[in-house]
């Protein structure tokens, strides 16, 4: 299954199925693919295509189509990994060594090419601490080039409260790699990498980017060189730039197309893309209540 294929899926469930069990079709699906089916996913689910309607049930499932991509990462790596049933507050994925005392808490996030005005609650970072619960780590997967570049607030939360902070990128790596936990094998420190460098972070520093450190302890760890690392990252980053203009070819059709509107097709789009009718209707519905 390429990622096309997984986009395709998504959009026949969201319509045809209720939600849940869609995410349980996909889940299905998802957990059946082979090593080697699954990798071509992994770097690329941390991308939302922009063919996707914000805030629509296709988005939502896509998310938990996320949630499933990294429980299966987890299980690839020789863990045992759960996805949590939808509910608020909580972290999307629990796992668990078959080998060894740890267990952890995941959560997944994507994030569109067209949204750049991302801030420290988008990341959750600080939340990640209260979902852990009696967990021992708690680990957080973003798409790698969308960490803050310099200095973020999140940083300086990773490293006080040993969050995690995981990229797609990383695990496509861990699997091209073929590595997995084994009795011999502990990958604890792959989630413990934040509390690792804190140790060398003066308080003044906590705040600046450090995954440039955590790049060199996951590679340290996996004996991974600098040439080699540095061809995978060079590779991921040409995937995205071909990502990129394939979504700017998306919004540029569509420009295309909208310039062809007659006047009255371009406001009903205009009404529709507003919800101003769903505006007008919740008004309604709320006053309604008050008048008895």
């Amino acid at each position: 299954m390429d990622f096309k294929e997984l986009c395709g899926l998504i959009e026949k469930f969201a319509t045809a199925a209720d939600f849940q069990d869609a995410s349980d079709r996909l889940e299905e699906k998802i957990f059946s693919l082979s090593k080697e089916e699954f990798i071509p996913l992994v770097t690329e689910i941390g991308t939302i295509p922009e063919t996707i309607d914000h805030d629509s049930t296709e988005e939502k499932l896509y998310s938990k189509v996320s949630d499933i991509v990294l429980a299966k990462c987890f299980q690839e790596l020789g863990l045992k990994a759960t996805v949590l049933r939808e509910r608020a507050n909580s972290a999307d994925v629990e796992a668990r060594s078959k080998y060894h005392e740890y267990s952890l808490v995941g959560d997944a996030k994507a994030f569109r090419l067209s949204r750049t005005a991302k801030n420290q609650k988008d990341f959750k970072v600080e939340s990640m601490d209260h979902w852990r619960g009696d967990n021992d780590y708690s680990v957080l997967v973003c798409p790698y080039f969308q960490y803050p570049k310099s200095k973020s607030q999140i940083y300086g939360q990773a490293l006080n409260k040993n969050i995690s902070l995981f990229s797609w990128e990383y695990f496509s790596i861990l699997l091209k790699s073929d590595l997995k936990e084994s009795p011999t094998k502990n990958i604890s420190v792959l989630w413990n990498q934040s509390a690792l460098i804190s140790l060398d972070t003066p308080i003044s520093d906590k705040d600046f980017c450090f995954i440039g450190k955590q790049d060199k302890g996951i590679c340290d760890f996996m004996h991974l060189s600098e040439e080699r690392y540095a061809v995978y990252l060079s590779q991921y980053r040409k995937n995205i730039i071909a990502r990129g203009e394939s979504e700017i070819d998306y919004w540029t059709r569509r420009i295309e197309k909208i310039k062809q509107y007659s006047r009255e097709q371009a406001i009903e789009e205009l009404i529709t893309s507003l919800k101003l009718n769903e505006k007008i209707s919740a008004i309604t519905k709320f006053t309604n209540s008050l008048r008895g």
